[in-house]
């Protein structure tokens, strides 16, 4: 299986591939430390060593040079919102009581002339309200954290606020419902702009899963979720050794010592999800990184994969990732040299 040594050998060290380089994370006084230290992490070291991009990062102030945080210390903060005009991507943390205060004039414009100009803007946790501040929220499907979703509704009537999601891409505006899943949704740009192989790595490098499917009922599709039953990690472990295998619940739950009915429910209690939709998530997770690493046909990955065939695959494929496996491989296949 392809993986982020053949990536980093078929490019140059710390090349950047997709249309995400340049990276602001915009603050106001506030700020929560982890959300901003989320978004540095992310986006804001330099792991060239390991042939992952390097961004042209900064940490820009919507309130002046010095801001508190949240947690009681100061920042003093460099550049200022003009930096916004070139990013690529802007990032708004959360904050202390964004979800009660109004937020400076000037960087709602920016973050409208960003959305413009065909940037995307990134929310974590409570950021959303900046978002809805901006209006940027109007019209689109938006994630919340669960305890912020009912107020955010109200506030911003016109957005179709989701409180069961990690995060929402619509449009080039993303949302994610809480801290850890602002990490979901980093990630995810860097996936969707330069490939599985160049998130994975960074999470690797994070020591965090590169991939998680679900509600905020989490489960980590890869590596395994941990499951509080030694059985139901046994029947996960077996499940993707065998992707390309059709399996029933019935048979799953014979695997498991347990009756179907009794098997689905701790599945899904243990996961966050259905032993299918389990299956699938590993199944496209697994077509991407053949896509990407390998020179083999469609066919070939679609059987490997354990779709079967490559018209299933690319209607599950499609449905999990917005666009179908040719496109794909055109967009992330690593060059040959």
């Amino acid at each position: 299986m392809a993986g982020l040594s053949y990536y980093r050998n078929m490019l140059p060290r710390g090349t950047l591939v997709g249309m995400l380089r340049n990276v602001a994370a915009v603050v106001l006084d506030g700020v929560h430390p982890f959300e901003l230290g989320v978004v540095c992490e992310v986006f804001g070291l330099d792991r060239s060593d390991e042939g992952l991009p390097v961004y042209d990062f900064a940490v820009v102030s919507a309130e002046g040079r010095q801001l508190e945080t949240h947690a009681g210390f100061g920042l003093v903060v460099r550049a200022e919102l003009d930096r916004l005009e070139e990013a690529d991507l802007i990032a708004v943390p959360a904050g202390d009581a964004y979800n009660e205060r109004d937020f400076p004039q000037p960087m709602l414009d920016a973050l409208n002339r960003a959305v413009e100009r065909g940037a995307t803007v990134l929310s974590v946790c409570s950021g959303v309200f900046v978002l809805g501040a901006a209006g940027l929220l109007d019209g689109r499907r938006c994630a919340a954290h669960w305890r912020h979703a009912e107020r955010l509704a109200r506030r911003h009537p016109r957005a179709d606020v989701e409180s069961d999601v990690l995060y929402v891409d619509d449009s080039g505006v993303v949302t994610s419902a809480g801290t850890a899943a602002g990490i979901d949704a980093c990630l995810h740009l860097v996936r969707k702009e330069q490939g599985t192989a160049v998130a994975n790595g960074i999470a690797r490098r994070m020591v965090v899963p590169p991939h998680r499917e679900g509600g905020q009922a989490q489960f980590v599709a890869r590596p395994l979720p941990r499951a509080q039953s030694d059985t139901v990690t046994g029947v996960l472990s077996w499940m993707e050794r065998h992707l390309d295998r059709e399996v029933t619940v019935e048979e799953l739950a014979l695997r498991a010592h347990m009756s179907p009915r009794t098997f689905a429910r701790r599945f899904q209690q243990e996961t966050g999800t259905t032993p299918y939709r389990w299956l699938l998530g590993q199944r496209v997770l697994l077509a991407r990184e053949l896509l990407e690493g390998t020179d083999v046909t469609v066919d070939s990955v679609a059987i490997r994969a354990g779709f079967g065939n490559a018209a299933t695959m690319r209607h599950h494929f499609v449905r999990w990732t917005g666009t179908t496996p040719q496109a794909y491989r055109r967009t992330f296949r690593a060059p040959v040299p």
